[in-house]
């Protein structure tokens, strides 16, 4: 702008320079001096032209162009600060909602780990045509894996020990790393004794990620030896939250699993993990596995190319593309996996699910811990109170209880060298052409893994075309205000016509004054997108077992969106205006006594037709809005109203593992015992019980058995769930037929568990089970289920031979895991020796009772901490937290939107009162009563909000079937929502008709003959 000046100063003196020198040379041939500055100013010619020739040829004029339009639109502000002020709130509520649910797809699914360089990263994934011939299979849950019992095309990201040792030795890449769950950690040395979340990672993991310490150090290379001292590196947050950040916690040892580790260091602040959302509060070296949990297992997993475990993280180096590399380490897994010592995909293989019961059934059944199907879309399920967070087998898959580290582990019957296991159809699978040899594919990790992702996925796809909805109603919105200033400024614009201004001149500076007004409403949209972001965060974390670590804030991209919508609204909002304001016709303007109403015979009726059709849209837009949001209201409504079988009112549950403290087999029951007798006589506890997993707490358990009469090689499959004593008297599930179990119960129970793990004698008498009346009536029919046995097998290969399973009572159904999956059959067994999950009936409030629980618990054994602490209501809310969260959102921005689009139509008929009076006037002078003026405003709102419900329900009926998914027990077509939708819409549009149609009835026909 300086420079702008200057030379437009030393453009003044050349011109005056050159006047004054030709009015000289005039004087010096004789003329007088005025006739001689006359003649030199006509042979210069128009001092004005000359000079806006003159900076037309400079670069810079658009700049002072630009400049003069800013000044004057900021002059059109002030003018109009109503105007303005709603104008800018509008598009700051438009354009903050969609930066608000864009800023949380950025932070979910699109920022980069807050790592060195994170586009090298990438994550080892193998794929095949068939499964692979392992003996374990287990997955963290961040990279999803299918591979359920049957099905094609398995693949996955976990690979065995010896499998991550030839990849880091194919010197494919700078740098591999490994990781798995930790598992359930019990940390005692600094406090009260607390379940915390860890990782078992290699010792090169921080360094290939480029991680330094914010103090101490991060692991080494060194650490991860089963020789080496057992070391521990802290989250930073952990660090700052339970050691108050103090720099001496570096050198302390605390004990996890009763297993003292020396913390080493705290890594830095940025990083909380390779999965966004997990926040891991310590990480440890993958040797330390064997001393934290059962040294037994860690056998199967460190040492043999049948057990896989381990993620696999790789940095690709700067002068090897991804192909390249990705050819080599699948070259490599192939050779090994189909001509190694154990080839895994010869002569077929059997998947890494449940194979038949050793014995055909009985309490040593095989057992799946499973998550329920997912109507909803993808779903995050999750694990049991004492199993690893965020663990799966297969998509939906949750941990056992078994306090075995790392994710879940899904075992098979032992099988010898070279002998196939078969698969469901209980065929060999071969391989027959190349295409089904097994591959590995190298992924892009640089925005991490999967992890919760496909949790939130769905919900802020519906979010984010909600919002979207609610721009394009905050730009009509607006468009409708400034076509009704443009009619109050047409004499303007005809003036700057007809004074020389080009109509592109004057189209862009109404553009940018649009512009203005958009920008201005995209900084306030960003403080209100930060408010928003951060309560639907909160929101979002509130209903977690673990805060999520999402990253809060707006980064770049955010910002850039920001602004990219700003200037789309600008454009979008300002266009239509600025072209009418443009095609004014200059002379009739300009005469005396133009007004605008005088021009409705002309063109003013076509410009109001604009602003209807503005209003139509409005509200067939709003109409979309609050038909989802309704149908989800609807579904969360039906989700809560589902008769679950049981009283979940006045319910503690949290879950235990003694086996982290010590505890073995018998202990552990003794310990269960001695808890439940204890928590039954704390004041204000009506009973108590426990369980291997809670209900409705998205886990579930299957086992698979022989039926009577059937061919031994044909499986049953039915839900099961292990139970402790008072169980069903706990949870007031009422029995049909039959008794509860007795002691003896659940010693058989533990006979045959034993029996399973170390091979000892099977009891000689049936498992005593209860079961569920969708049993009886899938498997028993009218038969009496009393005394039935089921479950029997001779001894075989596969172990002894089992006495089976017998019902001895029969209870009311229950929904399991979910509230969406319908009731399958289900086998209640005495549980014994495992971590179990404890619900704790109250006689008052639940929440008041936890203190005193946790101080019973505590005084049985100080080094057991509790994990999960919650009510069966608050459980069953995490389960529906989907839908909470896109019904609360949704029902939200339905408000908004109908809100919008009746300040709309409020705008219009206020407008158009203001535009009638003179109208009016005459009417009323006529003798038109308040009455006819009343329902002539009022009608023309009623025909606007007629119009947009139409459009809109057909529109909605479009757009809801995308909700399919996300809905239950409704139809995405529901009448029901549809019309009351239209007619809560259509009442509050007769509202905001009312106020100006009752300013109309208020004009003084003498003042409207003068109007204008």
């Amino acid at each position: 702008m300086r420079c702008s000046k200057r030379l437009l100063e030393e453009l003044d003196a050349d011109i005056r320079e050159h006047i004054e020198r030709e009015t000289q040379d005039n004087i010096d041939r004789g003329m007088l001096p005025e006739e001689a500055r006359y003649a030199a100013m006509r042979k210069f010619g128009n001092v004005m032209r000359v000079k806006e020739e003159t900076r037309e040829v400079w670069r810079f004029t658009w700049l002072d162009e630009l400049w003069q339009d800013l000044r004057y639109g900021l002059r059109m502000v002030q003018k109009s600060p109503a105007f303005a002020a709603v104008a800018v709130l509008t598009l700051a509520l438009g354009i903050g909602a969609n930066t608000a649910i864009f800023s949380l797809i950025d932070a979910v699914m699109l920022r980069s780990l807050p790592i060195e360089k994170p586009s090298q990263m990438v994550v080892l994934r193998w794929s095949a045509r068939k499964a692979p011939r392992i003996n374990g299979y287990m997955s963290s849950g961040d990279c999803p894996s299918n591979l359920r019992f049957g099905a094609a095309n398995p693949s996955g990201c976990s690979f065995s020990e010896p499998m991550f040792r030839e990849i880091r030795n194919t010197n494919q890449f700078s740098g591999v790393a490994a990781f798995a769950n930790a598992g359930p950690l019990a940390l005692t040395g600094n406090g009260p004794a607390s379940m915390i979340s860890g990782q078992l990672v290699s010792g090169d993991f921080f360094d290939t990620l480029g991680l330094k310490a914010a103090a101490g150090r991060v692991l080494e290379l060194s650490d991860d030896s089963p020789t080496a001292s057992p070391v521990a590196v802290l989250n930073y947050g952990y660090w700052q939250s339970s050691f108050s950040g103090a720099r001496d916690a570096v050198g302390r040892t605390i004990e996890l699993n009763g297993v003292a580790f020396t913390i080493v260091g705290v890594v830095e602040q940025r990083f909380t993990g390779i999965t966004p959302g997990s926040d891991y509060d310590v990480w440890l070296p993958l040797a330390a596995g064997p001393r934290i949990s059962n040294p037994r297992m860690w056998d199967d997993r460190q040492e043999k190319v049948t057990y896989w475990w381990l993620t696999i993280l790789g940095r690709l180096k700067a002068e090897t593309p991804m192909l390249q590399a990705q050819t080599a380490i699948s070259g490599m897994f192939r050779n090994e996996m189909l001509h190694g010592p154990i080839p895994l995909f010869e002569a077929g293989g059997g998947m890494p699910g449940p194979p038949r019961p050793r014995g055909g059934g009985g309490a040593a059944a095989r057992q799946l811990v499973m998550g329920g199907p997912r109507p909803a879309g993808p779903r995050a399920v999750p694990p049991p109170p004492d199993g690893p967070q965020g663990s799966t087998v297969v998509q939906g898959v949750a941990p056992p209880a078994t306090g075995a580290p790392g994710a879940v582990r899904v075992q098979s019957a032992p099988v010898a060298q070279g002998q196939p296991l078969p698969d469901a159809a209980n065929e060999p699978r071969t391989l027959s052409k190349p295409d089904d040899e097994p591959t590995i594919l190298l992924v892009n990790a640089q925005t991490g893994l999967t992890g919760s992702r496909n949790q939130f996925e769905n919900p802020l796809h519906i979010l984010m075309s909600a919002v979207a909805i609610i721009l394009l109603i905050a730009c009509s919105n607006v468009a409708g205000l400034m076509l009704a200033r443009s009619a109050a400024r047409q004499k303007e614009m005809a003036l700057r016509l007809a004074l020389g201004a080009g109509r592109m001149r004057i189209l862009r500076q109404l553009l940018t004054e649009s512009m203005m007004l958009a920008a201005t409403g995209g900084l306030l949209g960003i403080v209100f997108a930060s408010w928003g972001a951060h309560a639907i965060l909160s929101f979002v974390s509130s209903n977690q077992r673990q805060p999520l670590a999402f990253a809060e804030g707006l980064d770049v991209r955010v910002l850039g969106f920001t602004a990219a919508v700003s200037l789309f609204t600008g454009i979008l909002f300002g266009l239509a205006p600025a072209f009418r304001s443009v095609r004014v016709d200059v002379t009739p303007t300009l005469k005396e006594g133009f007004s605008a109403s005088t021009k409705v015979s002309r063109a003013g009726t076509r410009r109001f037709s604009i602003g209807n059709a503005l209003v139509v849209t409005q509200v067939a837009l709003a109409i979309v809005v609050l038909v989802g949001a309704g149908l989800l209201v609807r579904t969360l409504q039906n989700l809560r109203s589902i008769d679950v079988g049981f009283d979940s009112h006045n319910l503690v549950i949290f879950g235990i593992n003694p086996s982290l403290a010590g505890y073995k087999d018998a202990q552990i029951d003794t310990f269960y015992r001695d808890m439940q007798g204890r928590l039954t006589e704390t004041p204000g506890v009506k009973s108590a019980s426990y369980s291997m997993v809670p209900l409705l707490s998205g886990a579930l358990m299957a086992t698979m058995f022989n039926w009577p009469g059937t061919p031994q090689d044909r499986q049953l499959e039915s839900d099961v769930l292990e139970v402790g004593p008072d169980f069903f008297s706990t949870m007031q599930i009422p029995f049909v037929a039959g008794r509860g179990f007795d002691f003896s119960g659940y010693g058989i129970a533990a006979q045959a568990r034993q029996s399973l793990f170390n091979g000892s004698k099977q009891p000689a008498v049936p498992t005593p089970v209860i079961v569920d009346q969708a049993f009886v009536a899938k498997f028993l029919g009218k038969e009496n289920p009393l005394g039935k046995r089921f479950g029997q097998s001779a001894a075989s290969q596969e172990g002894p031979a089992s006495p089976g399973y017998e019902i001895i009572g029969v209870v009311r159904d229950t929904k399991y895991s979910d509230l969406r999956r319908e009731i399958s059959p289900k086998m209640y067994v005495p549980l014994s020796a495992l971590a179990a999950a404890f619900e704790v009936r109250t006689a008052g409030d639940p929440q008041a009772l936890v203190p005193v629980i946790r101080h019973t618990v505590a005084q049985l054994d100080p080094n057991l901490p509790l994990r999960d602490v919650t009510t069966e209501s608050q459980q069953i809310d995490r389960l529906l937290f989907q839908e909470r969260l896109v019904a609360r959102l949704s029902s939200f921005f339905g408000l908004l939107a109908l809100t919008l689009a009746c300040i709309g139509l409020y705008g219009l008929l206020a407008y158009e009162v203001a535009r009638r009076t003179r109208e009016i006037g005459i009417r009323t002078a006529l003798g038109a009563q308040r009455g006819d003026v009343l329902r002539l405003v009022v009608k023309q709102g009623l025909l606007l909000a007629l119009a947009g419900a139409v459009v809109g329900i057909g529109a909605s009926m479009g757009v809801t079937r995308y909700l399919k998914a996300m809905l239950y027990d409704v139809r995405a077509y529901d009448p029901v929502t549809m019309v009351v939708v239209a007619s809560l819409l259509i009442l509050v549009a007769l509202a905001a008709s009312f106020l100006p149609a009752r300013r109309a009835t208020n004009v003084d026909p003498m003042v409207a003959l003068r109007y204008e």
